[in-house]
């Protein structure tokens, strides 16, 4: 097992995306999850990410506040413990529309080549 305390994760910046903090709990580390990593996303009033797309799926999970996500010109509001799945390859656009800070888990498999 490893643990991962909130105070030791890493922060990391994600490409196409705006207004956001985001912090690894999990992965590319030492003993921990070999087929995905899990972040922690803070997007601040007007944050977000894309347009864009991956070749592989990601999933979020709303914890505090609204997140807009964008999917083939569809609207739908993500609220507290709402979650959405991303297929591979589908293009969509994330947007904080509202006035307080949304908190989300994104959970992501490793790409091919995992950064060093």
């Amino acid at each position: 097992m490893l643990v991962k305390r909130f105070e030791d994760a890493t922060s990391y910046e994600a490409p196409n995306h705006r207004g956001v903090v985001g912090l690894r709990l999990q992965g590319f580390e030492e003993g921990g999850p070999t087929n995905q990593w899990v972040g922690y996303s803070q997007f601040l009033p007007g944050g977000g990410a894309g347009p864009d797309s991956t070749p592989f799926e990601k999933v979020y999970v709303v914890l505090e506040g609204a997140m807009t996500v964008i999917v083939g010109g569809v609207e739908t509001v993500l609220g507290p413990m709402d979650s959405a799945t991303i297929a591979p390859g589908e293009v969509r656009e994330i947007v904080n529309r509202t006035n307080h800070v949304c908190k989300m888990l994104v959970v992501i498999p490793y790409p091919t080549k995992v950064p060093s």
